[in-house]
């Protein structure tokens, strides 16, 4: 049996109390009502809140009890636990704390806009932390597990719509309400995505050329970079070429490219979006709790 760690189960729950209370902020203080229908399990629990008065984080909680049953087998015991914790944590927060703070009244863009940012970082904190919030998550990777030719992004966006759709026409009936749920679904994983790879995201480049030792010595004099030689043929010439792959942050990439042109004209180089490096002189890898 694997020994608990109670320093690491601290730091998740300290973690989970202030990631549940930024989403049950966003979704109760900014979102319910702005009269807007959002994505996720959140979207429908609001449904039955305007529709059956029922709270919203007891809906939560209603809600991710057949689907934790439904996925157990396929997400792992560890994943569903720290699963369950963090969703108890953020409905009780949702229902007991997020109605004793003021309720935004205001613009309902900006009310979108709040409960976007507010619930991306919410989110974010919780998945680095090798837990979720429940909701999609106990439904989307099943589905991925049994239609594996299906991306899990296509997946959550036809539910995420569905359920946008389905406030839309059961509850908000407006326009501008299904524009204000895109806005938020859209903004929620741009924050995600920011604050979980955005300080590690930058470039790749791969460098075919004759000269692969001088290269590799200029990437590392102008910018500080290491680079990895790799031996490679032309498939035409059947020319030996070396192949220098380096990755870097979008700065250092404007230098090495124009290095690269200066030094060796004929250089086929290939530059792409790297949204997360890991290893040294970048960022640690973290250890699986």
């Amino acid at each position: 049996m694997k020994h608990l760690n109670w320093k690491e189960l601290g730091i998740d729950i300290l973690v989970d109390l202030a990631a549940g209370l930024l989403i049950a902020v966003g979704v109760y203080n900014f979102a319910l009502n702005a009269n807007f229908p959002v994505e996720g399990f959140s979207g429908i629990a609001i449904i039955l809140y305007h529709t059956f008065g029922l709270p919203v984080g007891v809906g939560l909680f209603l809600l991710n009890i057949p689907a934790a049953v439904f996925s157990f087998k396929l997400l792992g015991k560890t994943f569903f636990l720290k699963s369950i914790k963090s969703t108890v944590i953020t409905s009780i927060i949702m229902d007991y704390v997020a109605p004793l703070l003021p309720v935004y009244n205001g613009s309902r863009l900006l009310a979108a806009l709040c409960m976007g940012v507010l619930c991306g970082i919410g989110y974010a904190m919780i998945f680095m932390r090798g837990s979720s919030t429940g909701g999609q998550d106990f439904i989307s990777v099943p589905i991925k597990k049994m239609m594996p030719h299906v991306t899990l992004g296509t997946i959550n966006i036809i539910q995420d719509v569905a359920i946008i759709l389905l406030g839309t026409v059961l509850v908000f009936r407006d326009v501008d309400g299904l524009i204000y749920g895109i806005i938020t679904t859209w903004l929620i994983a741009v924050v995600m995505d920011r604050i979980m790879y955005g300080t590690d995201e930058g470039k790749l480049t791969l460098i075919v050329t004759e000269d692969g030792a001088g290269i590799a010595e200029q990437i590392d004099k102008y910018s500080g970079r290491g680079s990895t030689i790799l031996k490679g043929m032309g498939s035409h010439s059947k020319g030996k070429k070396d192949v220098v792959m380096c990755a870097c942050n979008n700065k250092q990439m404007y230098t090495i490219k124009k290095m690269v042109r200066k030094m060796d004209p004929k250089a086929f180089t290939i530059i792409m979006e790297s949204n997360e490096v890991i290893g040294e002189g970048f960022k640690e890898e973290i250890s699986e709790i």
